[in-house]
């Protein structure tokens, strides 16, 4: 399997210049860790995380630095930890240079150098352009859905219509929702609001040719809403 089978493709971006109170904001509203930031080409030019975003003066928990430390700091170095924790921008606070991997990676290579890193997300590219994210939980989607023997042909024209089907209907977050789709077998990992909505995804995979059974890991986190 490659970064492409199991990749989330709707990826919420931020830009350079995206105040850090919006980049929050998108954080929360999307149950998500981190976001690329691209610039005006779409070329990813760094990731903002929760942990980018932990220590602010607004919410009162910047450390302080023991005194030692700060005496064998050099001012770059000062420098640049203030317009960490200071920055009202993205590209004041995004991590960088970015790790990035292809589309057509090996997921052996990306798992990796997910765990080389010590980092939870990659993003994807191809021809130089973002086209998903790869994190730890796409690996153990693939994990799972994976069989023996090749996968079939169809299987990502399969989960491209199922991802189709859910784009534009306003209860599905495609940026929540990851689909990977092994022998004609439609797995679905979400987080939703209903038990209406988690039946909504089941039944758009269903009504997609070529898909023989869905296998659902969607968690509702209003249970009888």
């Amino acid at each position: 399997m490659r970064a492409r089978d199991v990749m989330t493709t709707t990826v919420h971006t931020v830009g350079p210049d995206t105040p850090v109170t919006e980049v929050a904001q998108l954080l929360l509203k999307h149950r998500i860790s981190g976001a690329p930031v691209v610039d005006a080409e779409g070329r990813v030019l760094g990731v903002v995380s929760e942990g980018d975003l932990m220590r602010r003066p607004e919410s009162g928990t910047i450390a302080r630095r023991a005194w030692w430390l700060s005496l064998v700091a050099s001012n770059d170095e000062l420098a640049r930890d203030y317009v960490k924790t200071h920055g009202t921008k993205a590209g004041d606070v995004m991590s960088q240079p970015v790790i990035t991997v292809e589309a057509d990676a090996d997921l052996a290579a990306v798992a990796a150098l997910l765990e080389k890193r010590r980092i939870k997300r990659l993003p994807v590219l191809q021809d130089g352009q973002l086209v998903g994210i790869v994190t730890r939980s796409n690996l153990l989607h693939g994990l799972i859905a994976r069989r023996a023997g090749p996968p079939a042909e169809s299987d990502a024209a399969i989960r491209e219509q199922i991802e189709n089907e859910l784009k534009g209907e306003a209860w599905a977050d495609l940026g929540t929702t990851n689909v990977v789709v092994t022998d004609g077998v439609a797995h679905l990992w979400s987080m939703v609001g209903s038990v209406s909505e988690r039946h909504a995804l089941v039944v758009a995979a269903e009504r997609v040719p070529g898909v023989r059974r869905v296998e659902e890991h969607i968690a509702v986190l209003i249970p009888g809403a």
